[in-house]
């Protein structure tokens, strides 16, 4: 019997310990850990808007280049160029696919895209953020709409774009999710 209380008694202690150093560690790196998110998504806003930083250079670039401002409830950022961006996110063929996307002062016209986390198969659909791959957007037109290609085509029209090639699925879900996060993004923006 006293074998079992001493037992339930060092379980106990154990525990108390375990919870208070957890408790102390999160207090000590959760300050870090959003600085680190806070400065994810301005180094993917700055790659949209095709701003080049550096680590040291992150906040003085964004600071003097991008205004954040919510309409609607909806976060947008604008360059000092009149250029617009917003981060979009939706289902890929796995799981979401999330980015930032930068409009020309037109809305019309693609001046860059970055993609921030997906879970797309590696080789496959996981090309869909690969700056190679995202560099064709640029100068892309939303209007009426962007247009995934199956095959590739030497003379795109201006709101046509490569499909992934081998990840059909994942171009169509890509394809879908860009047009209609634009589109929502484009109404909003456009209200008075």
């Amino acid at each position: 019997m006293k074998g079992k209380l001493n037992m339930i008694l060092f379980v106990i202690v154990l525990g108390a310990i375990s919870s208070g150093i957890l408790t102390t560690m999160d207090s000590i790196t959760n300050e870090k850990i959003e600085s680190n998110k806070e400065l994810a998504v301005k180094a993917s806003v700055l790659t949209a808007f095709d701003m080049e930083f550096t680590d040291e250079t992150i906040e003085e670039i964004f600071k003097n280049n991008i205004e954040a401002y919510e309409k609607d409830g909806t976060t947008f950022y604008s360059s000092t160029k009149g250029e617009v961006g917003f981060s979009f996110s939706g289902s890929g063929l796995w799981g979401p696919i999330e980015g930032t996307i930068a409009l020309n002062p037109d809305l019309e016209t693609i001046k860059g895209i970055k993609i921030s986390a997906q879970e797309e198969t590696p080789g496959l659909g996981g090309v869909v953020a690969e700056q190679w791959y995202l560099e064709q957007f640029k100068g892309k037109k939303v209007t009426p709409s962007l247009v995934f290609l199956k095959t590739s085509k030497e003379n795109k029209l201006d709101n046509e774009i490569d499909g992934i090639s081998g990840a059909t699925l994942t171009s169509n879900a890509f394809e879908l999710l860009l047009n209609t996060d634009i589109k929502k993004h484009k109404e909003i923006l456009m209200k008075k």
